[in-house]
Formats: structure tokens, sequence, C-alpha cells
């Protein structure tokens, strides 16, 4: 059982975000990374062409709960804001990821749309290789694509059956598949690609939900373990063995 031991609220100052864009339906904006001494960890906000970077300090506080266990946040200190002056961008960003890799080289680049910008964007998602910081994977909704790039070369379009609404590049502990297999949310069903094969468009298993039952979140683990997360309906969580094809 996973238990809270802290539940913290920081106010973004209406200096640094005057007017916040509205972004899309499945658009994924906030990222954060704890520093080392668990001491303070640095969260990132998009709004518009522009990244945000807020520290907070993460100082020992006591749980506080009301009625029926409920947390009660905490006001946490903002202690620095900025912008994020190395990654500028041409159009609204839509998702933010942090790299666990040491890897940076300080280098940005912009892709414009396959169909440039011509008709609805429709973003559903990005997910970035965890073992080849360059390759990452856009998808797009209504067009029922996912588009993978090596920085901002295209490299190829993958077409969903049904309308993509999350993906993720899979993690894995044997040498060589960490970069090739890519996890997508369409509709009731978890479909896994395979970037080196021609054959039936690259998909190579597909993994049926129940009927009417939407996944819109994916994420993998290292151990080969994929989780989905429906509406929130049912209040639950499926975790597939997809080595095996089996739910657990």
């Amino acid at each position: 059982m996973i238990e809270a031991k802290s539940l913290r609220k920081a106010v973004v100052p209406s200096s640094l975000i005057p007017n916040p864009s509205p972004a899309s339906f499945q658009s994924n904006r906030l990222a954060f990374h704890i520093s080392s001494d668990g001491s303070s960890c640095c969260v990132y906000i998009a709004s518009g062409c522009q990244t945000y970077k807020l520290e907070i300090s993460l100082e020992d506080s006591e749980l506080t709960k009301g009625k029926e266990s409920l947390l009660i946040p905490v006001q946490a200190q903002v202690l620095h804001s900025s912008i994020v002056d190395r990654c500028p961008h041409r159009s609204e960003i839509q998702s933010l990821i942090l790299s666990e890799t040491d890897y940076s080289d300080g280098r940005t680049y912009s892709v414009a749309p396959r169909d440039s910008g011509v008709g609805e964007g429709s973003w559903t998602g990005l997910s970035f290789s965890p073992s080849q910081w360059s390759t990452a994977a856009v998808a797009r909704s209504f067009c029922k694509s996912v588009d993978v790039y090596d920085q901002d070369i295209h490299v190829r379009s993958l077409h969903t059956l049904w309308y993509p609404s999350s993906l993720s590049f899979l993690q894995s502990s044997s040498p060589g598949n960490g970069n090739s297999l890519l996890a997508v949310a369409e509709g009731c069903q978890l479909s896994i690609w395979d970037l080196r094969m021609k054959e039936n468009g690259g998909c190579v298993q597909r993994v049926c939900g129940s009927m009417g039952d939407i996944i819109y979140a994916v994420s993998s683990a290292s151990t080969g373990h994929i989780a989905v997360g429906g509406g929130g309906a049912d209040r639950s969580v499926a975790i597939y063995d997809c080595r095996r094809s089996v739910t657990i």
C-alpha cells in the first residue's frame, strides 16, 4: 500500500505567467525534478511558446488530514521562479518531458506538423526513447497517426485503427529493445509497435480491453510491465505483461 508522506500546494506567481494559454484537451504541460537531497524540487510549466521553472521548498512538514482521512495541502514556499530561455518554440507547447539521462548539449529544435498545420492538430502526446535521446514519437488523435522523429528528421509514420490517446516508449532491460518498442493507447485497445518492422505497419501486438472503456494513459516499467488507466469511472489501473500477453 502506498501512503502519502506530505501534500504541498504552491501558487504560480501571476507576474511570471500573467495570461496562461489554454492548450489542447490531452496536453501534459507539467514536469518536475526532485533534488538529490530531497530539500526542494524544480517544477517546469509550459504556457504559450514559453517554459517556466519554479523551485519549490520541500522542507519536512506533518501530513494534515481532514474528515474521512482527506489530505489537506500545506502551502509551499516558492524559492525562485524564472523563464527557461533555452527552450524556444514557434507554437504553443503541448507537452513537457524531462530526460533522465546525463547527456545534454544544450541544443533545441522545432518540428512543424506533417500537414504543415492545416486542419485540426488534435494533439495526443509525446514520448522520448529512454535509451536514444534524439528519438521521439508524437501522436495525433483525429489523424489516427503516430510520427517518429530523430531530432527534426521524420523517420516514419504509424497508422492506428482507433483514435490514439496516449503513447510511451517501452523501457526494457534487454539491450537493443529500449528505443524500438512503442505502446499506444487507442480506444479500448493497447497496441505494441516495433519501429524496426515493416510488416503489418509495424504493429506486433494488440491487447483488447472492455468495449467502451477508453484508455487515456499508458506508462511502462523496465520489467516489461505496462500500466494503463481509463477515464476513472471504475477507479482502477490495469497492469499488462506483454511478454506473456496477460493482464496482472
